[in-house]
């Protein structure tokens, strides 16, 4: 795991495009982290003890200043598996209210039990997901770690409970999976509506470096932006047709042609569900 600078005080982890299993601990995300006059600030925390662990080594190697702080943009278990590493070293946990409604639901619990077994044994000491210190509901500046931070809700667009972490004195943003840079994105439970809709929110800030939930930093971030934007358009749009006439998915699916996405990684991986996701979702638009 090596940490990449984008800006004076802020850096990154990246981790691998790959589906979580045991060979890669669950590294299948990034992680930031900003270096304050008091202390440092992660947002996210990767998606296992060990590789959490594994960056917490990587920032004392660069400063001796306490983690005090983990944001986290959303409750998915390749961002949050880790957390429970960052509260052994005293950090507060921040993230938006709506992850409640995640955390304590039926399907994370079975999500966990199943990723105990396939991401064994890097998961055997987490006993359940660790709940945010401090919850928010709407935009925030705060001061964390000597530092001026906005945490900007940003949801319902990648999950409901999506955040964003702006670091205005150096032009930084954090965007989560809001997007995902050189590989194709996960719609899952997505509102690809309030997705798009987002990306065009972020497009208008003043960001020099976006340090994307997957994939590389960006520094064309509109670049970025609108390749997830396109993609997530050019899904509705190929599906909408099939969904209102009530035409068979894959019926649907095979008649697309998908060769301007076909080469990107892990297409084969998400690009059928993706379609299914909208798909079902414009059933019910």
């Amino acid at each position: 795991m090596q940490a990449i600078q984008v800006s004076e005080s802020s850096y990154y982890v990246q981790g691998f495009a790959a589906l979580g299993n045991s060979q890669n601990k669950n590294f299948i995300s990034n992680a930031g982290f900003i270096i304050g006059p008091t202390g440092v600030v992660v947002i996210d925390a990767l998606g296992s003890p060990a590789v959490a662990d594994e960056l917490i080594s990587v920032i004392r190697k660069i400063t001796v200043k306490p983690i005090t702080h983990v944001i986290v943009t959303h409750y998915h278990a390749d961002h949050v598996y880790g957390l429970q590493s960052y509260k052994e070293v005293g950090a507060q946990i921040i993230a938006h209210a709506l992850g409640k409604t995640y955390l304590y639901s039926d399907t994370t619990a079975s999500r966990l039990a199943a990723s105990k077994i396939n991401i064994s044994p890097w998961l055997d000491s987490v006993e359940k997901i660790i709940p945010a210190d401090l919850w928010i509901d709407r935009q925030s500046i705060m001061q964390i770690a000597g530092l001026d931070l906005m945490i900007k809700p940003i949801g319902h667009a990648h999950t409901a409970e999506d955040l964003v972490v702006y670091l205005p004195s150096e032009k930084v943003l954090f965007a989560g999976d809001l997007i995902f840079s050189g590989r194709i994105p996960y719609v899952g439970n997505a509102d690809s509506l309030g997705w798009i809709k987002a990306l065009r929110e972020v497009a208008q800030m003043d960001i020099n470096a976006l340090v994307a939930g997957h994939g590389k930093v960006s520094t064309q971030p509109r670049k970025d932006l609108q390749f997830v934007e396109n993609y997530l358009l050019f899904l509705r749009t190929s599906m909408k047709q099939a969904a209102s006439e009530m035409e068979p998915f894959e019926e649907a699916y095979k008649k697309i042609n998908w060769s301007q996405y076909a080469h990107i990684p892990l297409f084969n991986t998400a690009n059928r569900i993706n379609a299914y996701n909208i798909y079902l979702a414009l059933e019910k638009e």
